[in-house]
């Protein structure tokens, strides 16, 4: 069996590729470094175009850089378009890409550009981005010490290359075949930076449950123009809110739903297959030195493709990408409906409110007509006054005692009117029991 070709060495500090385009390179040792003149301690101030980015490689070890695009458009080997979803403009979106050597990652707030060997952060001093750099300074050197099993810096490299890969593109010894696998390098990255994400925005949602239901409960209770401010800022939060889980999540049932984006994003084994296209010309020709025999010659170099053809067959294994990544679905699934959840409460605390309204607006309407009943009776009463008021010749002027009489009569009368019409709106029903 063949040995598999010597993994390539670690890049070389960004510094040390792209010197012309970076000031003030401070770092390593898996510390925080920071970006600062060295004569005056001051934070110098970033040159045209150039951005601050934080360098971790698969040891843990990182360094802040400031540099800008053309190197890390030549270091990553991506398209110039990748670093505009990495801008402001595409602060809010969520997207996963796979490119022919690096990851391009924007969820929420982590953007960076991930290889199979490091991860190039932007903006890594900002508040929100300070939990994933703390994420990545903690669990990448305890997860790649503890795949290496002890072992130095060229065998790390050799294990990164089989262990790591689940023996699925190099041919496994029997001592390690029976532990258990680890995620390739990208993966670790990719599963830091949704766990970080995802803990967000469960944080971000736990908040608004906290703020929400006092303020539902309020403006239930009490109908007035402040709680009623105070629903509408809610309501536009939540809205918010459910984009940004939302974004992530149609980012994850994407790739989901299609095997041949998530093959892309297997970096590792895309360098690996690569090393051994580029070993199997020269394991061929030492075969057919060592052959003497054409037909043993055209077998060696049969079984030789027929390995790299397996190989590369294992492009459709996408097992491990997959499980990581319905897990953190399912999660924002669940974020997503603890949303739902609180918006359903919002809409059935509208209805109610609305219920009442439309209550005290029929109390409104049924006072306003046995106010118009009343008024109708009234004017009757006042049109027969009118009428006796008239200079008019009439015996009833000269007639002791008439006027109490007459008055009596017309408000009985006038009562009387009332309750008649009074009592058929309650009998057509205009009016509550």
């Amino acid at each position: 069996m063949e040995s598999p070709s010597p993994s390539p060495p670690a890049p070389p500090p960004m510094g040390a590729s792209a010197s012309p385009a970076m000031q003030n390179v401070i770092g390593g040792g898996g510390g925080g470094a920071v970006v600062a003149t060295a004569a005056t301690g001051k934070v110098k101030k970033k040159a045209g175009g150039s951005r601050l980015w934080m360098r971790f490689d698969f040891t843990g070890k990182s360094e802040l850089v400031e540099c800008d695009k053309g190197v890390i458009i030549e270091r990553a080997g991506i398209p110039a378009r990748d670093l505009r979803i990495l801008g402001p403009v595409f602060s809010h979106s969520s997207n996963i890409l796979a490119r022919e050597r690096a990851m391009v990652v924007n969820l929420e707030f982590i953007k960076a550009i991930v290889t199979s060997q490091e991860v190039l952060l932007l903006d890594p001093l900002r508040q929100e981005v300070l939990p994933f750099v703390d994420q990545l300074r903690q669990q990448l050197p305890h997860r790649n010490t503890s795949n290496n099993n002890g072992t130095g810096p060229a065998d790390a490299q050799d294990n990164e290359m089989q262990v790591s890969t689940c023996g699925q593109w190099l041919p496994l010894p029997e001592a390690v075949e029976g532990l258990q696998c680890e995620l390739p390098f990208e993966f670790q990255v990719l599963e830091i930076a949704l766990e970080v994400v995802c803990t967000f925005l469960d944080s971000s949602v736990a908040d608004l449950e906290r703020d929400a239901y006092p303020v539902l409960d309020e403006l239930a209770r009490n109908v007035s123009t402040k709680n009623l401010e105070r629903v509408r800022s809610l309501k536009s939060n939540l809205t918010r809110l459910l984009a940004r889980v939302q974004k992530v999540r149609d980012e994850i049932e994407h790739l989901l739903d299609d095997n041949e984006d998530m093959a892309h994003l297997y970096l590792t084994r895309k360098r690996i297959q690569n090393q051994q296209a580029e070993a199997l010309p020269a394991a061929m020709a030492s075969h057919s030195i060592i052959v003497a025999a054409p037909h043993l010659r055209r077998l060696s170099s049969n079984r030789s493709a027929s390995l790299v053809t397996s190989n590369f067959d294992n492009d459709n294994d996408v097992e491990d990408l997959e499980m990581l990544l319905e897990a953190y679905f399912m999660q924002l699934d669940g974020t997503r409906n603890k949303i739902l959840s609180v918006r359903e409460y919002i809409d059935d605390t509208e209805d109610y409110v609305n219920i009442q309204l439309d209550n005290q607006r029929n109390e409104l309407i049924q006072l306003q007509l046995i106010l118009t009943i009343a008024s109708f009776a009234i004017a009757v009463e006042t049109l027969m006054a009118g009428v006796f008021g008239m200079n008019i010749p009439c015996t009833w002027y000269e007639t002791y005692g008439i006027f109490e009489t007459v008055v009596g009569t017309m408000t009985a009368a006038c009562v009387l009117l009332f309750m008649l019409v009074l009592g058929y709106a309650r009998w057509k029903k205009l009016l509550g029991s």
